[in-house]
């Protein structure tokens, strides 16, 4: 593999109705509290990248009998400690400011 390929890391997920969602891996992060992902959905149809927020689908990896799911996380200071570190990781990955960042500045 060169470097300019780019093979995504493509996550299935069934939701509790049994449709099917899509999404992009962008990073993962491990803590003393548990595991995490950042997604971003993926689209069959171009429009569907034009409407879409744009905000990153964070969850907690959990493992049941051997099986691994995705959950959402409820704790509303686990969300927002989870979420500013992904922020800050993807900054830097991917070379942007965040929101907090430019606000600072000004």
């Amino acid at each position: 593999m060169t470097e300019s390929e780019y093979n995504p890391d493509i996550v299935s997920v069934i939701d509790e109705d049994g449709k099917e969602h899509v999404f992009e891996e962008l990073d993962r992060i491990e803590t003393d509290d548990g595991r995490y992902v950042a997604l971003v959905p993926l689209y069959d149809d171009p429009q569907e990248y034009v409407d879409d927020s744009g905000e990153l689908i964070i969850l907690r990896v959990t493992e049941e009998n051997g099986e691994t799911y995705l959950v959402p996380i409820e704790d509303e200071n686990e969300f927002n400690e989870i979420g500013a570190a992904f922020e800050e990781r993807l900054s830097e990955f991917y070379g942007f400011e965040n929101e907090n960042e430019s606000e600072n500045k000004n």
